[in-house]
């Protein structure tokens, strides 16, 4: 089984000064990124649902694909909340930074 996660390959180039600059043509900006990989998620918490209440009615019988597709969205999930707390790690350091 195969699990992807949501990251993708932000395209990064250097100007003639060495600073990284991001290349509007081929990449993705940091907003629609994070939209993409939270909409992955929620998604694949709308499917897991989708099954479990399958199962509930009887509808089907393929305990396994319901047990493999709730794990795989509790990772997701798990992994989404691991990010978002250490970008409000990173805030707050940042707001108790001296100017």
């Amino acid at each position: 089984m195969r699990i992807d996660l949501p990251l993708q390959q932000l395209n990064i180039i250097k100007d003639t000064n060495g600073i990284p600059e991001k290349n509007n043509q081929d990449g993705i900006s940091f907003k629609d990124f994070l939209n993409s990989a939270i909409h992955g998620v929620n998604d694949l918490q709308i499917e897991s649902g989708k099954l479990n209440e399958a199962l509930a009615l009887g509808q089907t019988d393929n305990i396994h694909q319901v047990m493999i597709v709730s794990e795989k969205a509790e990772i997701a999930l798990q992994y989404t909340m691991q990010v978002r707390n250490k970008i409000l790690d990173a805030y707050h350091e940042i707001m108790r930074m001296p100017i």
